[in-house]
């Protein structure tokens, strides 16, 4: 898991405007324009701030830091880790609200097998759509938001089960402060994206 992971809010009609299979190389030349992209474009961003390309795409994506990831995907990856080993522990609301949150984003779930992108918006060709970890429609994104909205304020609740059976001092999103910070950096994504009907994109560098 040596994946760095950008996250973004994307407007759909403006990604929708070109064929599928051009969809991500427009967001990625947009991300990546000289002068005008996000691109080593001079001090860095603020964590838990968002940052907005300066040319003529600026109304049309945004980059969201996260708190305390150094732009890596390991933290993503070990708070699904860390919650599967403290589910079965969490009061049952919490255990419904956040199954389907970390399902939608970053947790492969039981089986491993979760898909973290919707069908049908980018290419399917993996050569196409290589480096693409997250893609969620205006849709899913609603429905994420809700979820997030609903468990959040039981989420404290999950403190006492995360230090018995989750922490791990030394380890990536190892307290339950960190876990705790990275799904409210989730829901600030997921809040600002669903307040614009736009969609989220995770991708790697």
């Amino acid at each position: 898991m040596g994946l760095d992971i950008t996250v973004m809010i994307v407007d759909w009609s403006w990604l929708g405007k070109v064929p599928l299979r051009e969809r991500l190389s427009r967001l990625r030349d947009a991300w990546y324009a000289d002068e005008t992209g996000l691109w080593d474009h001079g001090a860095p961003v603020a964590e838990g701030d968002w940052e907005w390309p300066r040319g003529p795409d600026g109304a049309f994506f945004a980059v969201y830091e996260f708190l305390h990831t150094f732009g890596s995907f390991k933290a993503h990856f070990w708070a699904g880790q860390r919650w599967e080993y403290v589910r079965d522990h969490a009061d049952p609301l919490v255990r419904t609200g956040l199954d389907t949150l970390l399902l939608g984003l970053i947790w492969q779930g039981p089986d491993g097998e979760a898909q973290h992108t919707d069908p049908g918006f980018f290419c399917d060709d993996p050569d196409v759509s290589y480096g693409l970890l997250v893609a969620r429609s205006p849709d899913s994104v609603r429905e994420l938001a809700a979820t997030w909205e609903g468990v959040r304020p039981r989420l404290g609740g999950l403190r006492e089960a995360f230090v018995e059976h989750a922490a791990v001092p030394e380890g990536w999103v190892g307290d339950f402060d960190g876990f705790a910070d990275l799904l409210e950096d989730w829901g600030r994504v997921l809040t600002e994206a669903a307040r614009r009907g736009w969609g989220v994109v995770g991708l790697s560098e």
